[in-house]
Protein backbone atom coordinates (compact mmCIF):
# COMPACT_ATOMS: atom_id res chain seq x y z
CA UNK A 1 0.00 0.00 0.00
CA UNK A 2 1.56 3.12 -0.85
CA UNK A 3 1.15 6.64 1.21
CA UNK A 4 -1.51 8.13 -0.64
CA UNK A 5 -3.79 5.01 -0.22
CA UNK A 6 -2.90 4.89 3.73
CA UNK A 7 -4.51 8.76 4.14
CA UNK A 8 -6.85 8.12 2.29
CA UNK A 9 -8.04 4.84 4.68
CA UNK A 10 -6.82 7.52 7.67
CA UNK A 11 -9.79 10.13 6.08
CA UNK A 12 -12.57 7.10 5.92
CA UNK A 13 -12.13 6.96 9.67
CA UNK A 14 -11.88 3.69 11.18
CA UNK A 15 -12.20 4.44 14.60
CA UNK A 16 -14.79 7.17 15.89
CA UNK A 17 -15.10 8.93 19.11
CA UNK A 18 -17.38 8.85 22.06
CA UNK A 19 -17.67 10.91 25.24
CA UNK A 20 -16.27 9.24 28.29
CA UNK A 21 -18.47 7.29 31.23
CA UNK A 22 -17.87 5.87 34.64
CA UNK A 23 -16.32 2.42 32.59
CA UNK A 24 -13.17 4.46 31.35
CA UNK A 25 -12.76 6.35 34.77
CA UNK A 26 -12.57 3.13 36.56
CA UNK A 27 -9.34 1.79 34.66
CA UNK A 28 -7.88 5.51 34.15
CA UNK A 29 -7.25 8.08 36.91
CA UNK A 30 -10.43 10.35 36.59
CA UNK A 31 -7.88 13.41 35.91
CA UNK A 32 -7.46 11.99 32.77
CA UNK A 33 -9.59 13.00 29.90
CA UNK A 34 -9.37 10.82 26.80
CA UNK A 35 -12.31 10.55 24.68
CA UNK A 36 -13.59 6.95 23.71
CA UNK A 37 -12.43 5.60 20.29
CA UNK A 38 -14.40 2.91 18.58
CA UNK A 39 -14.20 0.73 16.33
CA UNK A 40 -16.48 1.61 13.73
CA UNK A 41 -19.47 -1.11 12.65
CA UNK A 42 -18.18 -1.08 8.83
CA UNK A 43 -15.43 -2.24 9.67
CA UNK A 44 -16.26 -5.27 11.67
CA UNK A 45 -16.45 -8.01 9.07
CA UNK A 46 -12.77 -7.48 8.43
CA UNK A 47 -11.47 -6.89 11.98
CA UNK A 48 -13.18 -10.36 13.04
CA UNK A 49 -11.88 -11.98 9.43
CA UNK A 50 -8.89 -10.88 10.61
CA UNK A 51 -8.70 -12.36 14.13
CA UNK A 52 -9.97 -15.78 12.45
CA UNK A 53 -7.06 -15.64 10.42
CA UNK A 54 -5.05 -14.64 13.26
CA UNK A 55 -5.99 -17.47 15.08
CA UNK A 56 -6.06 -19.92 12.45
CA UNK A 57 -2.33 -18.78 11.91
CA UNK A 58 -1.17 -19.55 15.29
CA UNK A 59 -2.39 -22.88 15.46
CA UNK A 60 -0.75 -23.43 12.43
CA UNK A 61 2.48 -22.64 13.26
CA UNK A 62 2.53 -23.33 17.36
CA UNK A 63 2.38 -20.83 19.85
CA UNK A 64 6.25 -20.10 20.51
CA UNK A 65 6.71 -19.97 16.51
CA UNK A 66 3.70 -17.12 16.26
CA UNK A 67 5.34 -14.97 18.92
CA UNK A 68 8.40 -14.14 16.72
CA UNK A 69 6.80 -14.84 13.42
CA UNK A 70 6.72 -11.59 10.44
CA UNK A 71 3.85 -10.13 8.90
CA UNK A 72 5.04 -11.34 5.62
CA UNK A 73 5.93 -14.82 6.32
CA UNK A 74 2.18 -14.70 8.26
CA UNK A 75 0.91 -13.59 4.70
CA UNK A 76 2.21 -16.13 2.71
CA UNK A 77 1.36 -19.36 5.47
CA UNK A 78 -2.36 -17.81 4.90
CA UNK A 79 -2.33 -17.67 1.46
CA UNK A 80 -0.79 -21.05 1.10
CA UNK A 81 -3.52 -23.10 3.81
CA UNK A 82 -6.85 -23.20 2.39
CA UNK A 83 -8.04 -23.45 5.83
CA UNK A 84 -7.20 -20.17 6.98
CA UNK A 85 -7.76 -18.17 3.22
CA UNK A 86 -5.64 -15.09 1.97
CA UNK A 87 -5.71 -11.29 2.87
CA UNK A 88 -8.33 -9.65 1.19
CA UNK A 89 -6.96 -6.17 0.12
CA UNK A 90 -9.53 -4.38 2.78
CA UNK A 91 -8.09 -6.53 5.29
CA UNK A 92 -4.78 -5.70 4.61
CA UNK A 93 -5.73 -2.31 4.53
CA UNK A 94 -7.35 -2.12 7.69
CA UNK A 95 -4.12 -4.30 9.18
CA UNK A 96 -1.96 -1.20 8.31
CA UNK A 97 -4.10 1.23 9.37
CA UNK A 98 -3.85 -0.17 12.59
CA UNK A 99 -0.13 -0.24 12.77
CA UNK A 100 0.20 3.33 11.14
CA UNK A 101 -2.13 5.08 12.53
CA UNK A 102 -1.62 8.07 16.25
CA UNK A 103 -2.94 6.54 18.77
CA UNK A 104 -2.20 9.44 20.92
CA UNK A 105 -5.38 10.86 19.93
CA UNK A 106 -6.68 8.36 22.20
CA UNK A 107 -4.44 9.15 25.06
CA UNK A 108 -1.81 6.26 24.17
CA UNK A 109 1.77 8.07 24.51
CA UNK A 110 4.08 5.81 23.89
CA UNK A 111 7.14 5.93 21.65
CA UNK A 112 7.14 4.33 18.20
CA UNK A 113 9.01 1.50 18.50
CA UNK A 114 8.37 -0.33 15.02
CA UNK A 115 8.50 1.50 11.92
CA UNK A 116 7.46 -0.56 9.63
CA UNK A 117 4.73 -3.18 9.41
CA UNK A 118 7.21 -5.79 7.85
CA UNK A 119 9.85 -5.43 10.09
CA UNK A 120 11.25 -8.94 11.83
CA UNK A 121 12.66 -10.88 14.11
CA UNK A 122 16.51 -11.79 13.75
CA UNK A 123 16.34 -15.19 14.77
CA UNK A 124 19.94 -15.16 15.31
CA UNK A 125 19.76 -13.18 18.04
CA UNK A 126 17.16 -14.76 20.03
CA UNK A 127 16.72 -17.56 22.65
CA UNK A 128 13.97 -19.36 23.48
CA UNK A 129 13.42 -20.00 27.28
CA UNK A 130 12.58 -23.68 28.04
CA UNK A 131 9.43 -24.47 29.60
CA UNK A 132 7.42 -21.16 28.49
CA UNK A 133 7.06 -21.30 24.80
CA UNK A 134 8.90 -17.86 24.97
CA UNK A 135 11.92 -16.27 23.32
CA UNK A 136 14.38 -13.37 24.73
CA UNK A 137 16.78 -11.84 22.90
CA UNK A 138 20.56 -12.47 23.76
CA UNK A 139 22.51 -10.05 25.85
CA UNK A 140 20.73 -8.06 28.34
CA UNK A 141 17.34 -9.55 28.38
CA UNK A 142 18.28 -13.33 28.39
CA UNK A 143 20.80 -11.97 31.10
CA UNK A 144 18.38 -9.82 33.09
CA UNK A 145 16.08 -12.36 33.10
CA UNK A 146 18.45 -15.44 34.14
CA UNK A 147 19.77 -13.07 36.83
CA UNK A 148 16.08 -12.57 38.53
CA UNK A 149 15.31 -16.12 38.70
CA UNK A 150 18.96 -16.91 40.35
CA UNK A 151 18.09 -13.97 42.87
CA UNK A 152 14.49 -14.22 43.11
CA UNK A 153 14.09 -18.18 42.93
CA UNK A 154 12.27 -20.60 40.22
CA UNK A 155 8.72 -19.25 42.03
CA UNK A 156 9.47 -16.92 38.91
CA UNK A 157 8.77 -17.40 35.51
CA UNK A 158 8.55 -15.79 32.03
CA UNK A 159 5.55 -14.77 30.99
CA UNK A 160 5.68 -13.07 27.60
CA UNK A 161 8.68 -12.70 26.16
CA UNK A 162 9.40 -11.36 22.42
CA UNK A 163 6.43 -10.11 20.50
CA UNK A 164 6.70 -10.18 16.94
CA UNK A 165 3.98 -7.23 14.72
CA UNK A 166 2.03 -10.08 13.99
CA UNK A 167 1.98 -11.66 17.86
CA UNK A 168 1.15 -7.84 19.17
CA UNK A 169 -1.69 -6.84 16.60
CA UNK A 170 -3.59 -10.52 17.69
CA UNK A 171 -3.51 -9.40 21.20
CA UNK A 172 -4.55 -5.90 20.79
CA UNK A 173 -7.16 -6.87 18.11
CA UNK A 174 -8.47 -9.65 21.09
CA UNK A 175 -8.66 -6.86 23.92
CA UNK A 176 -10.39 -4.21 21.37
CA UNK A 177 -12.91 -6.98 20.68
CA UNK A 178 -13.23 -8.23 25.14
CA UNK A 179 -14.07 -4.45 25.52
CA UNK A 180 -17.06 -4.03 22.71
CA UNK A 181 -15.02 -2.36 20.27
CA UNK A 182 -13.24 0.49 23.03
CA UNK A 183 -9.89 1.15 21.44
CA UNK A 184 -9.14 3.82 24.13
CA UNK A 185 -10.16 1.42 26.73
CA UNK A 186 -7.68 -1.65 24.84
CA UNK A 187 -4.42 1.02 24.52
CA UNK A 188 -4.63 1.26 28.46
CA UNK A 189 -3.43 -2.16 28.97
CA UNK A 190 -2.12 -3.23 26.07
CA UNK A 191 0.25 -1.51 23.04
CA UNK A 192 -1.14 -0.90 19.64
CA UNK A 193 0.94 -2.74 17.41
CA UNK A 194 3.78 -0.67 16.47
CA UNK A 195 4.71 0.85 20.08
CA UNK A 196 5.72 -2.30 22.03
CA UNK A 197 8.90 -2.64 23.68
CA UNK A 198 8.35 -6.60 23.75
CA UNK A 199 9.90 -6.28 19.95
CA UNK A 200 13.16 -4.92 21.28
CA UNK A 201 13.52 -6.73 24.46
CA UNK A 202 11.38 -5.89 27.38
CA UNK A 203 9.79 -9.05 28.93
CA UNK A 204 6.87 -10.19 31.63
CA UNK A 205 7.54 -12.17 34.41
CA UNK A 206 4.73 -13.64 36.94
CA UNK A 207 4.82 -16.06 39.86
CA UNK A 208 4.23 -20.13 39.20
CA UNK A 209 0.63 -20.95 39.29
CA UNK A 210 -1.05 -17.81 39.97
CA UNK A 211 -2.14 -17.61 36.41
CA UNK A 212 -4.05 -14.62 34.98
CA UNK A 213 -3.53 -12.93 38.22
CA UNK A 214 0.00 -12.41 36.78
CA UNK A 215 -1.60 -9.83 34.85
CA UNK A 216 -3.28 -7.26 37.20
CA UNK A 217 -2.42 -5.49 40.10
CA UNK A 218 -2.45 -8.70 42.23
CA UNK A 219 1.04 -9.18 41.04
CA UNK A 220 2.30 -6.26 43.11
CA UNK A 221 1.04 -7.97 46.00
CA UNK A 222 3.35 -11.19 45.60
CA UNK A 223 6.72 -11.83 47.20
CA UNK A 224 7.83 -12.42 44.10
CA UNK A 225 7.23 -9.12 43.04
CA UNK A 226 8.50 -7.86 46.72
CA UNK A 227 11.72 -8.79 45.50
CA UNK A 228 11.96 -7.66 42.30
CA UNK A 229 11.59 -4.11 44.04
CA UNK A 230 15.00 -4.78 45.69
CA UNK A 231 16.93 -6.09 42.82
CA UNK A 232 19.13 -2.87 41.86
CA UNK A 233 19.71 -3.95 38.15
CA UNK A 234 15.42 -4.27 37.12
CA UNK A 235 13.37 -1.36 36.17
CA UNK A 236 9.20 -1.72 35.74
CA UNK A 237 8.49 -0.26 32.27
CA UNK A 238 4.94 1.15 33.21
CA UNK A 239 4.41 2.68 37.21
CA UNK A 240 1.80 3.92 38.38
CA UNK A 241 0.63 7.05 36.75
CA UNK A 242 3.59 6.84 34.08
CA UNK A 243 3.64 9.05 30.70
CA UNK A 244 2.52 6.79 28.79
CA UNK A 245 -0.88 6.57 29.52
CA UNK A 246 -0.73 2.74 30.15
CA UNK A 247 -2.24 1.18 33.33
CA UNK A 248 0.47 0.47 36.35
CA UNK A 249 2.02 -3.02 35.12
CA UNK A 250 4.76 -4.44 37.79
CA UNK A 251 5.21 -7.39 35.78
CA UNK A 252 6.58 -5.29 33.14
CA UNK A 253 10.90 -5.80 33.20
CA UNK A 254 12.49 -2.73 30.95
CA UNK A 255 15.67 -3.64 29.41
CA UNK A 256 16.32 -1.26 26.33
Amino acid sequence: MNRRDFLNISKAGVITTALFSKELLAIEPPEIRTPYFYLEEKYENDFQEIRRKLNLIQRHVGYGNFNILGFDEALKIAKRVSSIGEFSKSQLEFLEFMFYYNPSSHGFYGKRITKSITSSIDTKQIVKVPKTGHYLFKGKPLETYNEMVKDIGNTLTLTSGIRSVVKQTKLFFDKIASVNGNITVAAISLAPPAYTYHFIGDFDVGKKGFGHANFTSRFALTDEFKRIKNLKYVDVRYTINNKDGVRYEPWHITTV
